[in-house]
């Protein structure tokens, strides 16, 4: 990360995405405290588990309900949703406070 001419962060493309097995993914945003990460991640492993018991053995009712908990942990995290380094670091956390929120 470097300060940019107005004074705001400006991140490489390394810092913004990773490629696996030929796929671009945007990364988890950086400026997120540890603490969040981990619990965020831990919400979106336990959203995951559910969704494939789900399409085992579950409704698609209990598919989309899980499915939306993967979608919630991953905005939160700034994988999705709006682009994390295009949004002020404040907005970043409160995203990802909000979606905490929602997973608690």
């Amino acid at each position: 990360m470097i300060m940019g001419q107005d004074g705001e962060r400006e991140y490489s493309d390394a810092q913004k995405w990773m490629v696996i097995k030929g796929r671009k993914w945007r990364r988890t945003d950086p400026e997120l405290p540890e603490e969040m990460v981990a619990e965020l991640k831990s919400h979106l492993g336990t959203a995951r588990n559910a969704v494939r018991t789900a399409q085992k053995s579950g409704t698609d009712e209990d598919v989309s309900v899980a499915r939306n908990r993967v979608s919630i942990a991953k905005h939160g995290l700034g994988e999705r949703g709006d682009y994390w380094w295009q949004m002020d670091v404040g907005q970043r956390h409160e995203r990802a406070e909000d979606a905490l929120n929602r997973l608690r």
